[in-house]
């Protein structure tokens, strides 16, 4: 074979070579991109906000000693129902007892010296007045001296007749605090409930809770006729939420069941929790919900989540949610930005800007995007405010299909096996 022959072959392939390879490329450009395609329609739609936090009771009260002592008798049992002034436990009155008896004789002690000072006192008058009414008539017979003397005793009775006064409205003080602590020994229940926690034991000793509340509570007392749960919500969703804001609370301990609630408080201060993850800070505010129907079996402490409704819309235009995608819009046209006598202000500036929007798909399946503006949230759909009609073609997955679609790329709608499960996108 000639060296002509062999570089004409050489050519042919490569010129086939060239040709598939053209090929190959026009017919993955034009190959259509699967995706799933959905109608704009119109729905009911209820935007909320989810936050879990435990149920607890309205009012409850946290029962403590002020005082030290043991515990000689306990009326109540955990779980018992108790009404206000109803006995609940006895701390040892011994010591107080003999406080009492103490002050109580310190007073009558008090009381006897006032006694005796009060005469001193009277005593001490009487003889200045008496030898003041001799010195009137017969000056010789008592000098200057002796009344000065007489005059300072009757002075210094009044004084020692006065502080006797005080010592007693001091016992008296010292009876009522003794009293006070013996009263203290014995616990009645302040409200009506039930006992929902019971932290002591006949026999155990009682210690103050001034310091320690936690170690020094005895038992709570709570009133279950009306529960709450107190929820932590972002920052970025309390701003939606007003008080009187419906809810629905699903408690774990009823599975089944939904129960109704209604916000109550938000706070007003924000609730900060460490992240787990970083050393950021999480900020969130607490909100209160009231739960409305809850069962008699209800506890404190059960953990509940509650999904507060904060705005709802009737057949509205919707769109599913994955479906909307952000893109650059393309640049504006450019206008004189120069404002001065004469020259209007331009209505756009120049440069580029992020749209939101979805990829409506054309009648012979190309797909083109366009800008809409959309309104509440619910569960997997948007409102839609404007830029779609009713029954319009929008592509609604999948979302690695929506990330690389572009204006004029042609789409084929996925065949959906309807006896196979959709995977959650």
């Amino acid at each position: 074979m000639s060296k002509r022959v062999k570089l004409s072959v050489f050519g042919g392939v490569l010129l086939v070579l060239a040709l598939v390879g053209t090929l190959t490329a026009m017919k993955g450009r034009n190959k259509a991109v699967e995706v799933r395609i959905e109608s704009v329609q119109p729905r009911d739609l209820v935007a909320s906000v989810t936050a879990s936090g435990q149920v607890r009771p309205q009012m409850k009260v946290d029962l403590s000693s002020d005082i030290t002592g043991k515990i000689v008798r306990l009326s109540v049992k955990e779980g018992q129902m108790v009404t206000k002034g109803q006995f609940l436990l006895q701390i040892d009155a011994q010591q107080a007892e003999a406080n009492v008896q103490r002050n109580d004789a310190a007073l009558a002690a008090a009381r006897a010296q006032l006694a005796q000072a009060r005469a001193n006192y009277l005593q001490a008058q009487k003889s200045y007045e008496r030898s003041a009414a001799i010195k009137k008539t017969n000056p010789q017979l008592i000098s200057d001296e002796q009344m000065e003397q007489l005059r300072t005793a009757a002075d210094v009775s009044r004084a020692q007749a006065e502080a006797a006064a005080h010592s007693v409205d001091q016992s008296s003080a010292l009876l009522r605090e003794a009293r006070s602590s013996l009263g203290k020994t014995t616990i009645y229940a302040p409200m009506s409930g039930r006992v929902t926690r019971l932290n002591v034991e006949n026999g155990e000793t009682a210690i103050q809770g001034t310091l320690n509340k936690d170690a020094a509570t005895l038992l709570t007392i709570a009133d279950m006729s009306v529960l709450e749960t107190k929820v932590k919500v972002d920052e970025t969703d309390v701003a939606r939420i007003a008080i009187g804001d419906s809810a629905v609370i699903q408690i774990d301990a009823f599975p089944d069941t939904t129960f109704l609630g209604r916000v109550t408080k938000i706070s007003n201060s924000a609730v900060k929790t460490a992240s787990a993850q970083s050393a950021d800070q999480a900020v969130d505010y607490e909100v209160t919900i009231q739960l409305l129907n809850t069962p008699t079996e209800t506890r404190p402490d059960f953990s509940a989540t509650a999904k507060i409704i904060t705005a709802s819309v009737k057949q509205r235009l919707t769109i599913p949610i994955i479906a909307l995608t952000v893109r650059e819009n393309e640049a504006l046209t450019a206008g004189d930005t120069a404002v001065g006598l004469g020259k209007a202000k331009p209505k756009k500036e120049v440069g580029k800007k992020d749209v939101e929007g979805v990829f409506v798909v054309g009648k012979d399946n190309k797909v083109s995007f366009r800008p809409v503006k959309v309104g509440i949230a619910g569960d997997k759909y948007f409102e839609v405010q404007s830029g779609l009609n009713a029954g319009d073609r929008i592509v609604a997955g999948t979302y690695q299909a929506i990330r690389e679609l572009k204006d004029g790329t042609v789409v084929r709608e996925t065949k959906v096996d309807p006896k196979k499960p959709q995977a959650k996108t």
